[in-house]
């Protein structure tokens, strides 16, 4: 179970966000209990600083009785409230304003934690605060996937597509109250192996992109070297995507990351690697070409668990690592320990 505390960071770097000096600081200080409340600190602190610079504002269609036109006439209630001979129609126009749909997905995720037991009184309050600093114009939108997936179609940038990931998460872990109405419960989701195993993955390649300059960073897809009697057969061969691939002139290490309790699992009286993992990585180093002069390399990287490891092999002229690291350390021992695993 990865601390708290060390979540906030896994985070930040998996959303491709450096945390800043001194929002780590204070969440390094503060105590939380239960990942919704640092879930509810980084989207308090997130719309605070929103809020400051200017909320984006945009255009959203409106209807109103009006005595002059603007924009469009919806005849069917303008007639059927006879407004013509009064000298007014319902127009249907578009006006500048803080209801685009990231604002009231926002704000509609504030309102539900604004009510949810499962954070202390004084964090419920300050998300009313934060709430009520939003233009009273706003009007929250359902907290539905939805209404997420509505927002995630418009691929925000910067600080709206971070705000829009933690609101994601806060909704993923979000639980109808069993025979009560409108109230929501919120479960660990560090419990939940699929969504640890996508945040590390992504945590683990964006900290390389960001924390060193040595090796060009990406998820990279491998072709197979395969030839076949019609070439559509090869269409059916599975495709073979990378988890994190660092490249350099000299060096290219193909890092497959796997959230598991343990690298290794019993096998009669005894301990072995899980062969899948290793087969995986050994067909990726297989079927990938190498500039000459460019050293190949794999590694399979477990968070520390049960067991602790770094084995060293050599399959195929590869030169394979099977490694877990400590997420339970203080965040400087686990960046320590991810830059000197590829130095």
């Amino acid at each position: 179970m990865v601390p708290i505390q060390n979540l906030y960071y896994l985070l930040c770097y998996a959303w491709n966000r450096l945390p800043e000096h001194g929002e780590w600081q204070r969440v390094d200080t503060s105590t939380f209990h239960r990942p919704l409340e640092l879930l509810t600190h980084m989207l308090l602190i997130g719309t605070r600083r929103l809020v400051q610079q200017g909320l984006p504002l945009g255009y959203a269609e409106r209807e109103a009785e009006l005595p002059e036109l603007r924009g469009r006439i919806l005849l069917t209630p303008t007639i059927s409230r006879d407004l013509l001979r009064q000298g007014r129609a319902v127009c249907a126009f578009d006006e500048l304003g803080p209801n685009t749909p990231f604002n009231q997905l926002l704000a509609g995720t504030l309102e539900v934690l604004s009510r949810t037991r499962h954070l202390p009184a004084s964090l419920r309050q300050e998300v009313r605060r934060v709430r009520a600093r939003l233009p009273e114009e706003l009007q929250a939108a359902p907290f539905t996937r939805h209404q997420l997936r509505t927002v995630r179609r418009l691929r925000l940038p910067g600080a709206e597509g971070f705000l829009l990931n933690i609101c994601d998460l806060i909704y993923r872990t979000a639980l109808p109250e069993p025979d009560t109405e409108g109230r929501t419960r919120f479960h660990d989701f560090r419990r939940d192996e699929t969504l640890m195993a996508q945040l590390f993955e992504r945590f683990v390649r964006n900290f390389y992109r960001l924390e060193q300059r040595r090796y060009r960073v990406l998820s990279e897809t491998i072709s197979w070297q395969a030839q076949a009697e019609q070439a559509a057969d090869l269409e059916l061969l599975p495709s073979m995507i990378t988890d994190t691939t660092l490249e350099s002139p000299a060096r290219k290490i193909i890092l497959d990351t796997k959230y598991y309790t343990a690298a290794f699992k019993p096998h009669y009286d005894r301990q072995r690697l899980i062969s899948p993992h290793l087969y995986q990585l050994y067909t990726y180093l297989q079927n990938q070409p190498a500039p000459a002069g460019q050293q190949l390399e794999g590694v399979l990287l477990y968070p520390a668990a049960t067991h602790t490891a770094d084995l060293r092999y050599t399959l195929g002229g590869f030169p394979v690592r099977v490694v877990t690291i400590d997420l339970n350390q203080p965040w400087p021992g686990i960046a320590a320990d991810l830059l000197t695993l590829v130095a």
